[in-house]
């Protein structure tokens, strides 16, 4: 049995392991992080996952030379392992937090050290994977040419079985979304399906979604595009449809060496003349933040998809934000409204998801990994649940009695505005006639005596 020093020691050990030099960067206290991992529902109740949990992110601020202060944050999406998404956050917060934006104040200069930040991630990543490729290259030769893959299992067992732990391990990657705020603009890049959503309010008190973020996959048509030029013909996916590019679904991506310099081993992208999965993000910026921002979401693909899967809701964006703003209003921390709004999106799965499950014998229904960052702008927080305030002036109803006024524009608008204050109505008949003439019937005598006893 281990002694005391042991597990002490064992314990430091993992700390060392699982401690990367991001985690002493500054947090900012401007934001908060909520998540919840991923989950097979089962009949009987009990809590299983599906695989360990693949989501990271960062939050931190820091001043430059000069005084501007400078702030970063990411929601990073892994698949088939979390190797990926750790490698960005260290990479990306090395690129882009260590002097490189030094006396960049032009929204161009900024960009391109975003897009050069992205690039060189990659490039370092896959460099990490050199050893893994020659090796993986080294057993492919081991197999003859021309055999299938049923017959090479069959003589060579040993063999796949090593490529295929070598193939998991060089298909981890990572959507990435990333907000870059220097002085007072707001700079959005991202790889992949995971979202940057700003809420904005207008002179009305209408709070106004505004998606920063694009989606890289087979729902965004500039993306079937680029792969068309490349010699791929690739039919749009449905709203509700989760279409495959070799081994994962987006179009871009940092990571996964398998779509990337193996691509053609898929049949699918075998076709392309280059590289079909890419990892260019794509940058919007820079936005003036305003009085207009209230807050700022990222957010993995696992939360948006949960909550399309559990409501099928066609507005899932504005939904969300919806449920931030209740949030704003309630919680206490910025922690507190990230982590109540991944909660109620669990809940509303679980409860959709369960009822599939207990009501369809055999069916397997699973839940992915959510996380979700806020980080305010115009909005507080606020110490008592009875009001909160908007852009630091405006009290905003409480939604369990009034709800939302939804703004039917394509603009997306949620409409925050109170009711007018009660005023005095005056009277539109004059009575005072009547009155005057009761006067002098019941001085005369002439009133009759039922109708005095009402009066």
């Amino acid at each position: 049995m281990p002694t005391t020093a042991e597990l002490e020691h064992r314990r430091s050990y993992n700390y060392q392991e699982n401690h990367s030099w991001t985690d002493d960067l500054p947090v900012c206290r401007k934001s908060g992080v909520g998540f919840a991992t991923n989950q097979v529902y089962r009949e009987d109740g009990h809590r299983q996952e599906k695989h360990p949990f693949e989501e990271t992110s960062f939050h931190s601020g820091s001043k430059e030379d000069g005084g501007t202060t400078t702030y970063l944050y990411g929601v990073f999406d892994g698949h088939y392992g979390i190797d990926a998404a750790k490698f960005a956050v260290q990479g990306l917060a090395a690129e882009l937090l260590l002097g490189q934006l030094n006396g960049k104040t032009k929204d161009q200069d900024i960009k391109e050290a975003l897009s050069q930040a992205f690039m060189a991630v990659e490039k370092n990543y896959l460099e990490s994977l050199d050893d893994l490729v020659a090796k993986r290259t080294s057993l492919q030769f081991q197999i003859p040419d021309g055999i299938t893959s049923y017959e090479a299992y069959q003589d060579y067992p040993h063999i796949v079985d090593q490529i295929s732990n070598l193939n998991g391990q060089l298909s981890c990657g990572t959507t990435d979304v990333v907000a870059l705020i220097v002085g007072t603009r707001l700079y959005v890049a991202n790889v992949g399906d995971s979202r940057a959503l700003l809420c904005r309010t207008d002179k009305h008190g209408v709070h106004k979604v505004v998606q920063v973020s694009v989606d890289h996959n087979l729902t965004n048509e500039d993306e079937i595009l680029r792969l068309y030029n490349l010699g791929l013909n690739m039919s749009p996916a449905s709203h509700n449809t989760r279409r495959r590019l070799g081994n994962q679904e987006n179009t871009r991506c940092l990571g996964n060496y398998l779509v990337k310099g193996a691509y053609r081993e898929f049949e699918e992208l075998a076709a392309a003349s280059e590289e079909p999965i890419i990892a260019e993000p794509e940058i919007q910026g820079g936005i003036e933040l305003d009085e207009s921002c209230s807050f700022l979401l990222l957010m993995s693909a696992g939360l948006y998809r949960s909550l399309e899967e559990a409501t099928d809701t066609t507005q899932v964006n504005k939904d969300i934000v919806q449920m931030a703003i209740a949030e704003f209003r309630e919680q206490k921390t910025l922690t507190g409204v990230a982590q109540a709004v991944v909660d109620k999106v669990v809940r509303l799965h679980t409860d959709k998801l369960m009822s599939s499950v207990i009501s369809k014998e055999g069916q397997t229904a699973f839940r992915e990994d959510m996380t979700l960052l806020v980080r305010r702008f115009n909005m507080s927080v606020v110490n008592t649940p009875t009001q909160y305030n908007v852009l630091g002036a405006e009290k905003l109803q409480d939604t369990a009695q009034t709800g939302f006024e939804t703004n039917s524009s394509s603009s997306g608008g949620l409409s925050t505005q109170p009711p007018p204050p009660p005023v005095e109505i005056h009277p539109y008949v004059d009575f005072s006639e009547f009155y005057e003439n009761i006067a002098k019937a019941r001085k005369e005598g002439t009133l009759p005596p039922d109708l005095d006893s009402l009066l």
